[in-house]
């Protein structure tokens, strides 16, 4: 019966799972993730350029650095705003883009995904802008309080116009989804205008949009009218569940949740990475945004793949390793043949299928603590300023010691990489060596027979 309960949990809990991980919410939200990483390198590199002297304090740099590129620095700033400075238009737009298109692949729907990311900029420019109901009419807020400017009702920085940043993200995403919505319910209850085929297509994709974009205009328009006479706006309204949420990411123990939730969820054979990053893609952004301005996040950019699961999920770049050098059984040398080239970039589906890890009780303790002893050492290392913070998302193939250092502009972030994947291989070394000779065992008995 035991056994009846445990096979029935397993499959409920992988079916669920599976069915999240697959929605097209989190679909599209994935692939606004992976949008954002070509804007963030290329705002890296000017941002890195413009704090040379504070990534390599060496003596007589300084002075050199400011008779030379300092002389760019601003320059440097506004490459760095144009990328960075544009996050939540990058990131839900591509999540408005992706989500249209998933509609009208799946549902074989009329919608023209470019369409769709119009309509949202719109609907997204829309909620810009701070109003106020005052003296008995809609009025922009006004502020030249230089910590709070405010012209027009749009908030401005150094960085550019502030809600269209990483302060955005949350904003753009519930716009984006209600954009798609709206378009689709428009579409599939034949509200556009249909032109004759020998009309051209560009011509004719614009009148299709016309009255599904005015719908979403309207309905956009109204919802901003009732938060502004409340004395409020969507921003406003979303940050207080979404900064909860982040409150909670951004304690010990809610990044600890984290990464057992992303391990746990593998166990059951469903990409827990993909799922968990869902949820905390829009936080680590917005953190690393915030660093760059003083802050001092330890989840930000892309820690995960830095500090956490070096070698892919599981943190398995040592066991790799072990399993190519010092494996006796047959079956887990030839499976660290195999993983030992993936591994070095952060990709190991090889081990967790083929070790397996997957359903095999044996090696859960390992997987899900290796992930966690290395979060705990990365966690401390930054957070107690032996390390410098997070300010720049690396690409998340990244082999260890250069993801470090990418990410924190520092060498000191390239050697807390590689002490990290030596932490989370302590942790698997008895468990694997005792799995091998299990194995090796086995293999000998096979071949007695």
């Amino acid at each position: 019966m035991t056994g009846t309960n445990e096979v029935s949990f397993k499959d409920r809990m992988t079916k669920a799972a599976g069915k999240f991980a697959g929605s097209r919410f989190v679909r599209a939200i994935m692939a606004a993730g992976y949008s954002v990483i070509t804007f963030s390198i290329i705002g890296a590199i000017f941002l890195i350029l413009t704090i040379l002297p504070q990534a390599f304090p060496i003596p007589g740099f300084a002075g050199f650095y400011a008779n030379t590129l300092g002389r760019f620095a601003s320059l440097f700033q506004v490459v760095y705003s144009s990328s960075m400075g544009i996050l939540a238009l990058v990131f839900a737009g591509t999540f408005t883009y992706t989500y249209t298109q998933i509609y009208q692949e799946e549902e074989h729907l009329n919608l023209n995904p470019l369409n769709g990311l119009l309509m949202f900029l719109m609907a997204m420019f829309i909620t810009v802008p701070q109003l106020i109901w005052k003296n008995g009419a809609i009025q922009f807020v006004q502020s030249l309080n230089k910590n709070n400017i405010i012209g027009g009702g749009y908030a401005v920085s150094a960085g550019g116009v502030t809600r269209i940043a990483s302060v955005g993200i949350f904003t753009g995403l519930v716009v984006g989804w209600l954009t798609v919505q709206i378009y689709r319910f428009t579409i599939k209850h034949n509200w556009s205008i249909k032109m004759p085929d020998s009309v051209p297509a560009g011509v004719s994709n614009s009148f299709s949009a016309l009255i599904p974009g005015f719908c979403v205009a309207v309905v956009v328009t109204v919802i901003n009218l009732f938060l502004v006479l409340a004395g409020t706006d969507i921003f406003k309204i979303l940050y207080i569940p979404f900064s909860f949420i982040s409150d909670i990411a951004n304690t010990w123990w809610g990044f600890l949740i984290i990464i057992f939730m992303v391990h746990f969820l593998w166990w059951f054979g469903v990409h827990g990475a993909t799922i968990m990053s869902s949820f905390y893609t829009p936080i680590v952004l917005a953190n690393m945004a915030a660093n760059v301005k003083g802050a001092s996040y330890f989840f930000a950019g892309d820690p995960m793949n830095a500090f956490v699961i070096i070698g892919g999920s599981g943190a398995t770049l040592g066991l790799a390793l072990w399993l190519t050098f010092r494996a006796k059984s047959i079956q887990l040398k030839e499976i660290g043949k195999v993983e030992i080239v993936p591994a070095i970039f952060n990709i190991n589906e090889p081990i967790l299928f083929g070790l397996p890890i997957v359903y095999n009780i044996q090696l859960l303790i390992p997987f899900i603590g290796a992930p966690l002893v290395s979060g705990i050492v990365g966690y401390a290392a930054v957070t107690s300023h032996l390390v410098p913070k997070i300010i720049v998302q690396q690409p998340w193939p990244t082999p260890v010691g250069l993801s470090g250092f990418i990410a924190t502009a520092s060498w000191q972030g390239a050697v807390l990489s590689i002490v990290c994947a030596f932490a989370a291989f302590v942790v698997w070394y008895p468990f694997i060596k005792h799995y091998d000779r299990v194995l090796l065992k086995k293999e000998q008995a096979a071949t007695a027979n």
